[in-house]
């Protein structure tokens, strides 16, 4: 059995939390994302950034988590944001009709009956809002 292939990187700040994720989403390395984003809740984290820039593979079961991990963040009164979503998970959502729930994906994704509005950069809001080291891995599936 060989190791899971994603690498989640974490970078707090007061009640915002930035995730980077790093390599394939799958069925053997959702449970390992989804363990990283409900942590975030239990943090006492209301504002969720996912970076999924370095994504090279996401399947259904990701979005499953992302829906999900959706639902448990509004429930607690916060928000959950994709941005730079891979094709592949940017074409499930625009077939499910489920692009109305992640703010930070392109707004050609998202129905027109839902209103949006424009959203920052996760890296831009971290960055020049404060300067620290950076961030270290959260959880590592495989080798950095």
């Amino acid at each position: 059995m060989s190791l899971p292939q994603l690498n989640i990187y974490r970078h707090d700040r007061r009640t915002r939390a930035l995730i980077t994720l790093a390599g394939e989403i799958d069925l053997e390395t959702v449970p390992l994302m989804r363990t990283a984003l409900e942590q975030c809740l239990r943090d006492g984290m209301r504002t969720i950034d996912v970076d999924l820039t370095p994504v090279t593979f996401c399947g259904c079961c990701g979005l499953n988590a992302f829906i999900e991990t959706f639902l448990h963040t509004t429930a607690a009164g916060g928000t959950l944001r994709l941005h730079y979503a891979p094709p592949m998970l940017a074409r499930m959502v625009e077939l499910t009709g489920s692009g109305y729930l992640f703010r930070g994906l392109p707004s050609t994704l998202v129905p027109a009956s839902v209103p949006t509005a424009p959203v920052p950069s996760p890296v831009a809001c971290f960055e020049t809002s404060h300067r620290l080291a950076p961030a270290a891995p959260a959880a590592s599936g495989g080798v950095l």
